[in-house]
């Protein structure tokens, strides 16, 4: 907070995850600073909710957590990452990048495309007037204008006429420029090793088919950080719409185990709208015998209040199975005490959610670890 008031801020604290995301709606900060280790949910959940919400994605959020995981972070949108134990003087370098970003009114995007036709069209898909676009056609040109200024954000295209985009990417990352978000646009078929790789180094990977020119358009405007409501209202509408198709949850398996009916038809409602495959059952032993005759299942949403096995036995009773030892397990539970959250998390459950359901926190639950279990494979 010193610092804060120092770079000529006026700041606000939360000390909770449900508490930033109040306050974020509320007086929409020029940028936040987070931490991960919250006490009443993951920070990741709450990276994943700000920039899933048109209101909260433009915000710049700043990642200052004892876990490294700056790929992670970056990939999801947050602007920078500090490791904790954090110097003064790292954290004066974030407040004077906070207050630089603050003070543009126009972000800077280079697209890397040597298809004339393409590369067009990539301009005019993004706009201009809060963006100012520069489009090259070879990697060497691409090099040049960045040591001539700073971007915010790159598109490249893999096929280039003198180095392959995954040389481009390369040598970027040895010039210092690693922490720059890189959306790769290709129309090339990617190598599982491939594609590894550049989910290593880079923060997003489009391949051109149907609807990427709405994936690209949200990419873009989410490491932009440029302010959805100002955006022209067809390229809002196409924005809405991919969102609707979230890449992160659409085609996953998801077994809801729950005793009242109703709970499994308005969450599997929920869940389909964006493309989840749904199984579910109604006790804690009908779900160990789905789980185990049903190939693919991704992640379970588990009632923690139900009769004969409840919740609790049966998380520890999957948590025994070596197969399922890292399958994400929400537990969904009537009560939000402490206690009890403490209870879930002991017995093996990746993480809890209370009843009422808020979708939104489950979805942002379900991406979060759904994005460490496609990490780990």
């Amino acid at each position: 907070m010193d610092l804060t008031r120092g770079k000529g801020f006026k700041g606000l604290v939360a000390t909770t995850g449900n508490m930033a995301l109040a306050m974020a709606h509320k007086y929409s900060p020029a940028a936040i600073t987070l931490d991960i280790k919250l006490p009443d949910r993951d920070g990741w959940t709450v990276l994943d909710r700000l920039k899933h919400d048109s209101r909260t994605r433009h915000i710049p959020v700043h990642i200052i957590t004892v876990e490294e995981h700056r790929r992670r972070a970056l990939r999801q949108g947050a602007f920078t990452h500090l490791q904790k134990p954090v110097r003064n003087e790292d954290l004066a370098i974030t407040f004077n990048t906070i207050a630089a970003f603050a003070d543009r009114s126009a972000r800077k995007l280079l697209v890397v495309e040597d298809d004339d036709v393409q590369r067009m069209s990539v301009v005019e898909l993004i706009g201009n007037g809060d963006v100012n676009t520069t489009a090259v056609a070879t990697g060497q040109e691409a090099l040049s204008k960045l040591q001539q200024e700073d971007f915010d954000c790159v598109v490249l295209d893999l096929k280039l006429p003198d180095m392959t985009g995954f040389e481009l990417i390369e040598k970027l990352q040895t010039n210092g420029r690693s922490d720059m978000p890189i959306i790769v646009y290709t129309g090339k078929d990617l190598t599982r090793k491939e594609e590894r790789h550049l989910k290593r180094v880079a923060a997003s990977i489009i391949i051109k088919e149907a609807d990427s020119p709405e994936r690209l358009l949200a990419e873009t405007a989410l490491f932009l950080h440029r302010v959805e409501a100002n955006l022209p209202e067809p390229k809002r509408r196409m924005i809405e719409q991919l969102n609707r198709k979230d890449p992160v949850l659409a085609g996953r398996k998801v077994l809801i185990v729950d005793d009242d009916v109703r709970n499994i038809f308005a969450l599997t409602s929920a869940l389909e709208a964006y493309s989840i495959n749904v199984v579910h059952a109604e006790n804690g032993q009908k779900g160990i015998e789905l789980l185990k005759a049903t190939p693919g299942i991704e992640a379970v949403l588990m009632d923690i209040m139900m009769p004969e096995m409840d919740g609790y036995e049966a998380i520890s009773a999957i948590r025994d199975m070596e197969e399922f030892q890292k399958l994400p397990i929400i537990a969904l539970t009537a009560k939000a005490m402490k206690a009890d959250r403490d209870h879930c998390l002991e017995v093996g459950a990746s993480d809890y959610i209370a009843k009422p359901l808020d979708i939104d926190q489950l979805l942002s639950l379900l991406r979060v670890w759904l994005y460490r279990q496609d990490e780990s494979l």
